[in-house]
């Protein structure tokens, strides 16, 4: 017995010095395993990179806890289950779920009010049962006296919800490590706003440079003084990393776009949203007819490889138009059917265009890409249910007018719409040549050197300036991509702000969003079928076993004991 007693007190003894020292080698040495298949819970090496700039406390406060529908129960899980991972890797990050419905919580209503964070009304199925639930999907992170806001739900056209809470999963982490980028990151890059050739006044662009202030310097620029000293325009031009000219109305001059190419050569990036169409009233007919603009900077893309073409562009795949009618104290507005304006998509997997909302088009025309050394990425395109129209071509709202000029309630020819899918914004990439290589230089250049062959730049070409340009409520401009007339998201901010982030070689972020991963769903319909069984199924069983297991113990035991 004291043998026995001996070898147990000191079995007991190595045990626990086990547990002690695994303890202590635990806190030098650390290690979590992410056993999920598609490694969602493991944050990427660019995530890692902007977190360990949080030097100092970094307070979320998310805005997803109460009584949830079964779809949003799955965000607010995987949400809580990142930032524990980001906790992790830098305890600075710290969060706390907070129900925005409960009593004693009339601040957080406030915030609401400030920084627009509004409420979701979501429609659930279950059980053959329709519900209405309103959920506030959003986070505020508080950071050095700053805060910024988080959306955690994707809006989606015509998506269910189990549909628009797994878009959101797939966006989860690059939605707090932009956030947490805005907080902790110093700005470095610089962006010009080129102004003086008719290009949007600051008022319809004010929603995305105000959100592009976030992340880069913004300033505006004008090439005014190239006339004068154009040295000094091209010295002060270089100073920027990205140059945006958001729909120019006046041509360029020979001299403006020498200093453009000359930008361009020295490796500069820039993003042309513009149009090759423009709108006039025949005063005889009263209708609208749709002509060329010629910007004079034909020969400027098409040395690139490119050509943006004096048409426009139908898709049956677009955006409703919402119009009045009938008399003025009655009428009643009607969406009706605007193939002018297509819902573009990408058929590639560029990370500028993965998992983003349709872009809305307005009036655009159709891009060729021409064979050259500069690598084309076709960006966004046409539904292949769609086809180009010459100019001078009519455009009329009136929906009384006859049906030969009857555009907006024409029924789709389909025969016609055979064009396949037209490109509507190019990416190019690559060493350009210049416009004036070989040709006769508008001007000299004192001191400067003439650049014929460029270095490595990026340039995206969009065949519609409208993509950029915020809906105004009064004089307040509304948020890029809401059309107010429809209540309805699309894309237009998230597919500009990612092609600024590329160009810019901001590629964490891109590399971010490009992630996927699956989150797999119940099928509702097998669910409302077969409920009865399952639950059964998982009561019963669970005492089933646990019958079997007091039977085979009890004869085991009973066995062992009579011998």
């Amino acid at each position: 017995m004291k043998t026995s007693t001996k070898n147990t007190i000191v079995s007991l003894a190595l045990l626990i010095a086990g547990v002690v020292l695994v303890n202590i080698l635990g806190g030098y040495v650390y290690k979590r395993f992410d056993l999920t298949q598609d490694k969602r819970f493991t944050l990427a090496e660019e995530t890692k990179e902007i977190i360990d700039q949080v030097e100092s406390p970094l307070i979320i406060d998310v805005f997803l806890k109460g009584n949830f529908p079964p779809e949003f129960r799955r965000l607010q899980l995987e949400t809580e289950q990142l930032l524990d991972e980001f906790k992790a890797y830098n305890p600075n990050i710290k969060f706390e779920f907070v129900n925005p419905n409960e009593e004693g919580n009339e601040e957080f209503q406030l915030q609401f009010e400030k920084f627009g964070l509004t409420a979701a009304q979501v429609s659930v199925t279950e059980s053959g049962k329709q519900s209405t639930e309103l959920v506030y999907p959003w986070a505020l992170a508080h950071h050095n006296g700053k805060s910024v806001k988080i959306g955690l739900l994707k809006n989606q056209l015509g998506a269910t919800s189990e549909e628009r809470v797994n878009s959101s999963l797939q966006n989860l982490q690059y939605a707090f490590v932009d956030g947490f980028k805005k907080l902790a990151q110093d700005k470095s890059k610089k962006v010009a706003v080129l102004k003086g050739n008719g290009q949007y006044d600051d008022r319809y662009i004010a929603d995305f440079f105000s959100t592009l202030r976030d992340y880069y310097f913004i300033a505006p620029f004008t090439l005014d003084s190239v006339a004068t000293n154009p040295e000094k325009t091209l010295k002060a031009l270089n100073n920027f990393d990205l140059v945006i000219s958001a729909q120019p109305t006046e041509p360029f001059t020979d001299a403006e776009k020498y200093i453009l190419d000359q930008y361009t050569m020295n490796g500069g990036k820039s993003i042309w949203l513009m149009d090759a169409t423009q709108m006039h009233r025949d005063t005889i007919s009263g209708n609208n007819f749709a002509f060329g603009r010629d910007l004079n900077l034909n020969d400027f893309f098409f040395s690139y490889g490119i050509r943006v073409n004096p048409n426009l562009v139908k898709d049956v795949y677009s955006a409703p138009i919402v119009l009045a009618s009938g008399e003025e104290r009655e009428s009643q507005f009607n969406r009706y059917p605007w193939f002018f304006s297509p819902l573009t998509s990408s058929a590639n997997n560029h990370p500028i265009v993965t998992n983003i909302e349709a872009v809305k088009f307005d009036f655009a025309s159709a891009i060729d890409t021409l064979p050259n050394s500069i690598k084309k990425t076709v960006l966004l395109s046409t539904s292949p249910i769609s086809k180009t129209v010459g100019l001078p071509f009519p455009i009329d709202f009136d929906v009384e007018i006859p049906k030969n000029l009857q555009i907006i309630n024409e029924g789709p020819n389909m025969q016609e719409y055979n064009g396949g899918e037209i490109p509507l914004a190019v990416l190019l990439e690559g060493n350009f040549n210049s416009v004036y290589k070989n040709r006769v230089k508008p001007i000299k250049l004192s001191g400067i050197k003439n650049i014929d062959d460029g270095k490595p730049s990026k340039m995206v070409v969009i065949s519609d300036g409208d993509i950029i340009k915020n809906q105004m409520q009064g004089n307040r401009p509304l948020e890029l991509g809401f059309d107010k007339m429809t209540s309805s998201f699309y894309g237009n901010k998230e597919f500009l702000l990612n092609t600024v982030n590329y160009l810019l070689d901001d590629n964490g972020l891109i590399n971010i969003r490009t992630r996927q991963i699956a989150v797999p769903f119940l099928d509702p319909q097998k669910v409302s079928e077969q409920r009865g069984k399952w639950q059964t199924l998982n009561l019963l069983l669970p005492l089933a076993l646990l019958a079997l297991f007091g039977i085979a113990f009890h004869y085991f035991r009973k066995r062992h004991y009579t011998r």
